[in-house]
């Protein structure tokens, strides 16, 4: 896409108007780091377009404190005060869990993950936000927990204008195919190869 433009107009009978301001499913996947960073970066930018914002973590501990978080929070008090930006909401679907998987058994973890997307799915239905992140949701698609061709024909038919990014490794096929938009974060280099660990502000 150089500069910019499309490198193919299709016959759809949309404006160009229309066909650049169509609601989008994005994907996210790959092993490198940067999926949800990248996502977060979107909804920042849907904040600043007013847009009501929620996220949706699935994997990632209760307990692990994201820089996102706090910042996106504290973009979401600053539109309750003075009506910049957009409102926004950040969920951990269910506490304790964790890439370890340790805590809890595995079919508690499986209803978490269903009950989350039903609270998702109902919010779709309602068109409650513009902007959906859904971290680490292809985990719970990756190891059976959702079944994906629901997933996939609940995400395509949702009304209205809602954008809707996901991110985690292995993202399933007919994830990928529905989607408006796939990056693959592909690893060069990264500071572990070098046996360093997490740094503060860099992971989170």
């Amino acid at each position: 896409m150089p500069q910019g433009k499309p490198t193919a107009v299709p016959q759809d009978g949309l404006t160009t108007r229309q066909r650049r301001n169509r609601p989008l499913l994005l994907v996210h996947t790959g092993e490198m780091k940067g999926k949800s960073t990248a996502a977060f970066g979107l909804a920042l930018r849907g904040w600043n377009q007013g847009w009501s914002t929620a996220v949706f973590q699935f994997v990632k501990s209760a307990k692990w404190k994201v820089g996102e978080e706090n910042a996106l929070l504290a973009l979401g008090r600053l539109h309750e005060q003075t009506g910049e930006g957009g409102p926004v909401q950040w969920h951990k679907m269910g506490a304790g869990w964790s890439w370890s998987r340790k805590q809890g058994e595995e079919a508690d973890h499986a209803e978490a993950a269903r009950e989350g997307w039903a609270e998702i799915r109902r919010r779709l239905r309602a068109e409650e936000h513009d902007v959906y992140v859904l971290d680490e949701f292809t985990y719970p698609l990756k190891w059976g927990w959702l079944d994906v061709d629901e997933v996939v024909a609940e995400l395509r038919d949702r009304p209205g204008h809602q954008h809707v990014v996901i991110t985690g490794r292995d993202a399933p096929a007919a994830l990928v195919e529905a989607a408006d938009l796939v990056v693959e974060m592909t690893k060069v280099k990264h500071p572990m190869d070098t046996g360093a660990k997490g740094q503060r502000g860099i992971e989170w």
